[in-house]
């Protein structure tokens, strides 16, 4: 293969200036394009993903200015090499002035002569390696003391096999700029051989890819960083499904209670997770019969998303359950699970309704603490029942809430929910198109009926948050 660098061959003629400078042109306006999509990728370094697609568009940017600094020198084609001087030892080049600061898309090269033993350096090798111009071209001998003491035995292996075995030339090492400045240089050449087949000399391409390696490294380092976040989010989101589960009441489709006698409420109940994100939120509903024949009844809502809010959400569960066991009115358990919020090490809020049912007065006792109020349906039309006082829960301390009472009749139909049914929880108009469910809610013959309308309506609702909704029909 020929050199480039012999003055004794001529010089390779560049291809037509119009159909390269038509590639030039698509290359500058997709690296406009690219760093267009850049641009619109701003990051505060938060998000993996987001990270990772700027550091694709980095690199795709980078690629781009090589191809287009490649075209360039392809369309005007290689510097003149003036002939040597006549003292001159070697056959050292002249070096062109560079063409721009940046040594992303700088290109080298190099020719050493074996039975001369005369080296010939282009400029821009020089710039890369960030040599005095003036002196002279390192020699094959001379040339591993820039490379890094790690990279040295890979240069030698190619060298080697390169003089020896009549091999390409195809690899990268690590050089020490005199500035301390460390780059990666990628390095492709060929023996030239003699009439005897013996290796005359070597020719060499030599390529500056530090900041392309960077660039790479940074894609790596965020696709890796994006697969280990999203592993973690679907194993939190695994832990929070399965501690949802085991907390939530168990029973599925219809219950009536109490268990033992006459039945007096039948229950259904339904959660409605997010469609907007992955992570469980703090939601519960509950239907427990206490010890004293009366049958508990709450839903909630602990603010977050994930494990810990999943888990303070059971602590909160556990709680309602075992105060409403031990005969604590509503009223007294909202006070009591705000100080436990209040207590707790990281900072929580919440919004509950409590409610418990006395059958044989048909009487329901209650407290809200910043919830939506019960619904009552009754005859073929519904309407919020009036709410007692009552701050969410963990918002200050030592708040007192007030209880409220409400006599039920056979066939009411009491519906508790939580918000997160609509958008931007809307509660007013989520009350008001539940209110309007009256009419077939009047047609269902079970609670289950009615949870399964409420699952129709709301279910393909683009909810930002979790939602519960519990039903309770009295016999």
């Amino acid at each position: 293969m020929p050199s480039h660098l012999s003055a004794d061959r001529p010089a390779a003629q560049p291809p037509g200036r119009g159909s390269v400078d038509a590639l030039i042109s698509q290359t500058r306006r997709l690296k406009g394009d690219v760093d267009a999509v850049r641009r619109d990728t701003q990051s505060d370094g938060a998000d993996p993903q987001e990270r990772w697609q700027r550091a694709l568009c980095d690199l795709a940017l980078h690629q781009l200015n090589d191809l287009d600094e490649h075209l360039a020198q392809l369309r005007d084609g290689p510097p003149p090499v003036p002939a040597p001087a006549e003292a001159a030892p070697s056959v050292r080049t002249v070096p062109p002035a560079p063409r721009r600061d940046s040594l992303l898309s700088r290109v080298g090269s190099a020719e050493w002569n074996l039975l001369t033993d005369e080296a010939g350096w282009s400029g821009e090798l020089y710039q890369i390696l960030g040599r005095d111009p003036a002196a002279p071209p390192l020699t094959l001998d001379e040339l591993p003391s820039l490379v890094l003491d790690e990279d040295r035995p890979k240069l030698t292996a190619m060298v080697t096999d390169c003089l020896v075995d009549a091999k390409p030339i195809d690899g990268e090492f690590r050089v020490v700029r005199p500035d301390g400045e460390v780059r990666t240089v990628h390095m492709m050449g060929e023996p030239l051989l003699a009439a005897d087949g013996s290796t005359a000399s070597m020719w060499a391409v030599l390529r500056d890819v530090s900041e392309l390696r960077r660039s790479q490294r940074a894609v790596n380092e965020t696709r890796d960083s994006l697969q280990r976040h999203r592993h973690h989010a679907q194993t939190e989101h695994r832990l929070a499904v399965e501690l949802q589960e085991a907390v939530l009441p168990p029973w599925r489709g219809s219950l009536r209670l109490p268990h033992q006698g006459p039945e007096t409420l039948d229950l259904a109940a339904h959660y409605l997770p997010s469609s907007t994100s992955a992570l469980i939120g703090g939601d519960w509903y509950d239907a427990l019969e206490l010890a004293d024949g009366e049958t508990l009844l709450s839903v909630g809502d602990l603010t977050g998303h994930g494990v810990a809010v999943t888990s303070g959400m059971a602590t909160l569960l556990g709680a309602v359950r075992g105060m409403a066991m031990a005969g604590t009115q509503p009223g007294q358990l909202m006070a009591w699970l705000n100080q436990l919020l209040d207590a707790t090490v990281q900072p929580a809020l919440g919004s509950a309704v409590c409610c418990r049912y006395r059958p044989e007065t048909r009487t329901l006792a209650w407290a809200q603490a910043g919830h939506p109020a019960p619904l009552l349906f009754r005859d073929g039309t519904g309407r919020t029942l009036n709410a007692p006082d009552g701050v969410l829960l963990g918002a200050t301390s030592g708040a007192s809430y007030e209880q409220a009472e409400e006599t039920l009749e056979a066939g009411d139909l009491l519906l508790l929910h939580t918000d997160g049914l609509v958008p931007l929880h809307d509660r007013a108009d989520t009350v008001h198109r539940l209110l309007d469910l009256a009419p077939r809610f009047g047609e269902a013959r079970t609670a289950q009926d009615c949870v399964r309308t409420v699952v129709e309506e709301f279910g393909g609702t683009e909810r930002e948050d979790d939602a519960c909704v519990l039903v309770a029909r009295v016999m």
